[in-house]
């Protein structure tokens, strides 16, 4: 008899190659190791149109290593991006991180708006961990979840999609994680440019 588990994933890639992806169960800060090839189709073409940030219910096949998906359902296409070693990072980051320290709160949040005013992200600073936590790496695995501050933002009725960001400088002791409430919007393509030039 095969065991098989449905749930809600978050989507994330693997530190183990390309031919697998990881997913992260809501409620849970424990990555899962999928296989991302050899399905049938039209499974095939949905597993592969899977990115990180994506938000789905799938059915899991534990008979085999890693686990294989039986079923798929694409929720929302939330977009996780992350870029290291950065040579510089924004303004208002800096900003935002001083008033942390201010403040003493080892991530701290802040809205943020276009030129018009209207709300257009969210914008948290994170603090960098002394020892060998590496708490950027685990925001981009889903070992550290960002479903509160997805969470969050949906309660305040914006719907997702979103893309998230995860921006760590390399001369400044913290990054940050940058939601821009408009997938493919202008402040999305702004961070895109500057921060993830493979973007198309």
């Amino acid at each position: 008899m095969t065991a098989t588990e449905t749930g809600t994933y978050r989507v994330y890639g693997s530190d183990r190659g390309d031919g697998e992806l990881s997913f992260v169960e809501q409620g849970t800060e424990q990555p899962t190791y999928v296989r991302a090839d050899g399905y049938d189709e039209p499974l095939a073409d949905a597993v592969a149109a899977l990115r990180p940030g994506n938000l789905v219910e799938a059915t899991l096949d534990w008979s085999q290593e890693p686990a294989a998906i039986s079923d798929l359902t694409v929720l929302n296409r939330t977009l996780l991006f992350a870029a290291d070693d950065t040579p510089d990072i924004f303004e208002r980051a800096k900003e935002t991180f001083q008033q942390a320290r201010t403040e003493e709160m080892p991530i701290y949040p802040t809205a943020t708006h276009d030129t018009d005013g209207e709300p257009n992200g969210v914008l948290y600073a994170v603090a960098g961990q002394a020892g060998e936590r590496d708490l950027f790496a685990e925001f981009c695995d889903g070992r550290k979840t960002i479903e509160p501050m997805l969470g969050k933002i949906e309660a305040g009725g914006v719907d997702p999609p979103y893309e998230v960001f995860c921006i760590r400088p390399a001369t400044e002791p913290f990054f940050v994680v940058y939601i821009a409430l408009d997938a493919g919007g202008l402040l999305a393509e702004t961070l895109h440019d500057e921060y993830d030039p493979e973007h198309p």
